[in-house]
């Protein structure tokens, strides 16, 4: 049973008890009518007089007031009331994707742009919490779990240490490296969707990846930190991998890393220049709720792997028993009834 909004109560029939409330209430004015009608008798009140008649009405009505909200709060602990509160909570399992393409080489940001992608890495992975569990997929021209979901902290940042540059860029194939790691139990085909193949190629079941759709960004606990210049090259589609992710509900967080202007790189005699491309990470971002978030430097980066760790806390409702705090208020206010009655009428009420 719910009242008042967002409370509940486990034991409704108790409430029952509340039966007898309004019959107290109505002898109590009718005693109190009667105190009114022997006082009216009494003629030729001062206007100081009338003041202070008013005064010691009010000193009357307070402590049986007083009594009764407390009597009604104690009668409500009894049916044991639940209250829904928000509590600040981390997503329990987060995925770092990290990009390891050729274009990472780039000295724009030191010492080089992988260089400092580890570095906050390091320095995101040392700040969440301990029950928190972490994966790592590295991703060039094909992506893999350098490191499967753990909430070892060593293993984590050994496996950062471990991340080597490559050929490629494949956006779409980490995104869902990432969500298969984080959600094992969803169906979601890698061979199909990584490697275009049908599923009689790879002898399983065709499987799709989210049947029934989940709003985006819902999921509470999962999320994934994707980090790149954005320049995707090979595999599939990122903007269609992103809508997997958010039909799954979960949010991907991405990190743009490089200067617009790009780099020129040059190696085996020839060069090339690399742009960040901010466009594609900002529609990965925006189609699963998640945020976009741009790096200049190695600081500017730490600063948004730290921000990240506040905006990567999410609210989740929790029903907790509020008896204790009726029978506390009730018991309270059942006391300083009785003082005031002590203090003014000397009795108790």
């Amino acid at each position: 049973m719910t009242f008042l909004g967002e409370i509940t109560v486990l034991w409704p029939r108790m409430l029952w008890l509340l039966v007898p409330v309004p019959i107290l209430v109505w002898a109590y004015l009718r005693l109190s009518a009667r105190q009114r009608h022997a006082h009216a008798r009494i003629a030729g009140l001062s206007t100081r007089a009338a003041t202070a008649t008013r005064g010691a009405r009010i000193r009357r009505a307070l402590p049986p007031l007083l009594f009764l909200v407390g009597l009604i709060a104690l009668i409500a602990a009894v049916a044991r009331p639940q209250a829904v509160v928000m509590l600040p909570s981390m997503h329990k399992d987060v995925i770092l994707a990290i990009d390891t393409s050729g274009s990472m080489r780039a000295t724009d940001v030191k010492p080089n742009r992988l260089g400092a992608a580890q570095s906050a890495a390091r320095t995101f992975i040392e700040r969440q919490p301990a029950h928190s569990r972490i994966g790592i997929v590295s991703f060039a021209g094909s992506a893999s779990v350098v490191q499967s979901l753990t909430d070892n902290r060593e293993d984590l940042l050994q496996a950062i240490d471990r991340l080597q540059l490559q050929r490629g860029t494949a956006l779409g194939s980490s995104i869902y490296i990432a969500l298969a790691s984080l959600l094992p139990d969803a169906g979601i085909n890698i061979e199909r969707l990584v490697h275009g193949k049908p599923s009689w190629y790879w002898g399983t079941p065709e499987r799709e990846g989210a049947k029934q759709p989940v709003p985006a960004g819902s999921n509470r606990s999962a999320a994934i930190v994707l980090l790149s210049d954005g320049e995707s090259n090979h595999g599939p589609d990122p903007l269609e991998a992103a809508k997997l992710a958010a039909d799954h509900g979960v949010r991907i967080y991405t990190v743009g890393i490089g200067s617009k202007e790009g780099y020129t790189l040059g190696f085996s005699g020839w060069s090339m220049r690399v742009r960040l491309d901010e466009d594609v990470l900002r529609k990965i971002a925006s189609t699963t709720h998640g945020e976009y978030y741009g790096a200049t430097s190695v600081q500017e980066l730490k600063s948004i792997y730290e921000h990240l760790s506040a905006r990567m806390v999410v609210e989740r409702s929790r029903s907790l028993e509020v008896s204790s705090l009726f029978v506390a208020v009730g018991a309270l206010l059942l006391a300083i009834a009785g003082m005031c009655s002590l203090a003014w009428f000397n009795r108790v009420l």
